[in-house]
């Protein structure tokens, strides 16, 4: 059984002292690739450090809401730069609106823009961070779509409730779940988990933030996305398996990963003469 986490943070320097121990566990909970994302267009040449490192990391390109500070008119001419100078760029993002602090409102409209007419020439998907802006970013996409045609893309570390997702789903949007669906009083993000389409489902860690239970409080790994995605099965009433082999096709698909190649056979143990 393999996972893929879609949306990581690596490069933080809460993972600096023990990033390869890290690693190890990932790979021992069977995690085949792993999307990082970007805040900022400054951490491209540190992600793309990390992404030849570890073959099984690709990555995204983008300026995230609460970075639009860092915003400036040639935004879009730098991202499409970048994307195009790696081959591990799968994504645009993580981009988006966060109305939770309602931090320069109109730079946030303007950035978002920005990286969904960069996704859209490069055929590539977005990352979007929706915080409390729910409605205003389905306006907004809707408008986009009418006006210049729809981009794909992950409605990311979702917490909307089901009402919502539909608006997201109807989009045309991944949905993706991270640790707060294993939290006790999530109710709006279990029934959100429980409602979306097989094959529209991600699973993610956000790490290091918002650790899964058991491990809630502490920092988050990519290893603990299989906790994401036991809660996310247990939800929808299927087995861990079938959850991960959806999980793991739909994020291939909409990230234009490489194929998967079949999990080797277990090693027959040796016959024994009677």
């Amino acid at each position: 059984m393999r996972l893929i986490d879609t949306h990581v943070h690596l490069n933080f320097p809460v993972f600096q002292a023990d990033l390869v121990a890290v690693a190890e566990r990932w790979r021992a909970a069977g995690i085949a690739y792993l999307i990082h994302s970007c805040v900022e267009p400054g951490e491209f040449t540190t992600i793309q450090a990390l992404s030849h490192q570890f073959p099984e990391l690709f990555f995204a390109v983008g300026l995230h809401p609460l970075d639009v500070h860092l915003y400036s008119p040639d935004l879009a001419d730098r991202l499409q730069h970048l994307a195009q100078s790696e081959a591990r760029v799968v994504a645009i993002g993580e981009t988006g609106l966060d109305f939770y602090k309602s931090d320069r409102p109109e730079d946030q409209y303007a950035a978002f823009e920005a990286q969904l007419r960069v996704a859209q020439a490069l055929n590539l998907p977005v990352i979007i961070h929706c915080r409390d802006a729910a409605s205003a970013m389905a306006d907004f996409l809707r408008n986009f779509w009418a006006n210049h045609g729809p981009v794909a893309g992950v409605m990311h570390c979702w917490g909307g409730n089901p009402e919502e997702t539909q608006w997201f789903l109807d989009l045309g949007f991944y949905i993706s779940f991270s640790g707060t669906v294993t939290f006790k009083n999530a109710k709006d993000i279990h029934a959100s988990a429980a409602i979306v389409p097989g094959d529209r489902l991600l699973v993610e860690t956000d790490c290091p933030f918002l650790a899964p239970m058991p491990h809630r409080g502490k920092r988050n790994e990519p290893a603990f996305v299989r906790h994401v995605a036991e809660q996310v099965a247990q939800l929808r009433q299927v087995s861990l398996e079938q959850l991960a082999e959806e999980t793991t096709a739909n994020a291939c698909r909409l990230f234009q990963l490489p194929t998967l190649l079949p999990l080797p056979s277990p090693t027959p143990p040796p016959l024994v003469a009677s």
